[in-house]
């Protein structure tokens, strides 16, 4: 930050607590203070005696926050048209309406909340250059990120023990996954998901992060809890979604090299499709995820390790895991006959009523 005639070094684990926002806009030609515990924004360029807004920070590029904007506002915009479309698909095609596709509901759902709140407040912190939105906006922001995330890999982990169980264990299919079994699974991924959130009040981990303009987990806080829930709710469930996937994938080899067809175990066309599918699904979600909770570890293994972290690497990994949440719509509707057909018509139907 330029503060005078000198400049102070950014420390990447910095984060501001939004109830001493207020406290900031006062702190005119003064070096910020630790105030609560809580730390200064990163890199600003501006001059000595400028009014900041509350968090408020300047990039090196101005075109970084430009490219931020219009990845966020890409994302909105095709996760509420795509996961709306997934949801009404199901309820309006029989072919779709199947006991498995309740986590595939659930999934469109958890990726459709972070759509409606959470991001339309960090496109405004960077519009206005930080957080505007005061800090009870703060936190139900930061709760609601959480919560579509690890709703989010909880449901994709009943996708693949659901498609596990169909394609390994087709005989207990039906009785393990009844409707009302089904929904009683959806349900417990949905409390495991609040409990799961819950601790981050108590150790005050929702912090705004001027880096990606976002109330989010803030991994600096502590070291043993950053590690616990990059643990539990990253590198578990992945590792069971991994089994499901490899148990199944080394089904369909075995059934394919057989010579006999009377041996084979029954997997249809269509099954191996929808569970192609998934299994993007999940390749993705890994893909996009994997960043941010492999620097969350490294960060909480060894601190010192946070200044040698770009702050583009960093600033990168969050949005690349936001724009996960529209990709779920995208490729049901490339990779799924069902979806796409029901897409199609439910587009015809809106443009017709509109005409």
């Amino acid at each position: 930050m330029l503060n005078g005639p000198t400049f102070r070094r950014y420390d990447p684990m910095r984060l501001v607590d939004p109830r001493h926002l207020p406290q900031l806009m006062s702190l005119e030609d003064h070096e910020p203070t630790m105030a609560g515990g809580t730390l200064e924004p990163r890199n600003s360029t501006a001059a000595a005696g400028e009014e900041g807004a509350p968090g408020q920070q300047q990039h090196s590029f101005p075109w970084v926050a430009t490219v931020l904007a219009g990845v966020l506002i890409t994302t909105i915009v095709v996760d509420v048209i795509g996961n709306l479309l997934v949801i009404v698909s199901v309820f309006r095609n029989r072919k779709l309406r199947k006991a498995g596709n309740a986590f595939v509901v659930s999934l469109a759902f958890a990726d459709l909340v972070v759509a409606i709140y959470p991001y339309p407040l960090v496109l405004t912190a960077i519009f206005h250059n930080g957080w505007i939105a005061g800090y009870i906006h703060c936190q139900i922001s930061g709760f609601l990120m959480g919560l579509s995330v690890i709703g989010s890999i909880f449901n994709i982990t009943g996708i693949a023990i659901n498609r596990y169980c169909y394609i390994c264990h087709n005989l207990k299919y039906d009785k393990v996954f009844s409707s009302s079994n089904t929904m009683c699974y959806v349900m417990l991924v949905w409390t495991l998901t609040i409990l799961a959130i819950v601790p981050n009040w108590f150790v005050e981990s929702l912090q705004y992060d001027p880096r990606v303009y976002s109330c989010t987990f803030a991994q600096s806080v502590s070291s043993l809890y950053t590690i616990t829930v990059v643990v539990v709710h990253f590198i578990l469930p992945m590792s069971i979604v991994t089994y499901c996937y490899l148990r199944i994938w080394i089904l369909v080899i075995q059934v394919r090299r057989r010579v006999k067809p009377d041996s084979r175990p029954k997997i249809k066309p269509h099954d191996l499709r929808n569970f192609l599918t998934m299994f993007v699904v999940f390749v993705l979600f890994a893909v996009c995820w994997a960043p941010l909770n492999l620097i969350g570890l490294v960060v909480a293994l060894d601190s010192r390790l946070s200044r040698a972290i770009p702050e583009w690497l960093f600033t990168a990994s969050y949005f690349m895991a936001y724009f996960n949440s529209c990709l779920n719509a995208v490729i049901y509707g490339v990779l799924n006959h069902n979806f796409r057909k029901e897409y199609k018509r439910i587009v015809l139907i809106i443009f017709k009523f509109h005409c």
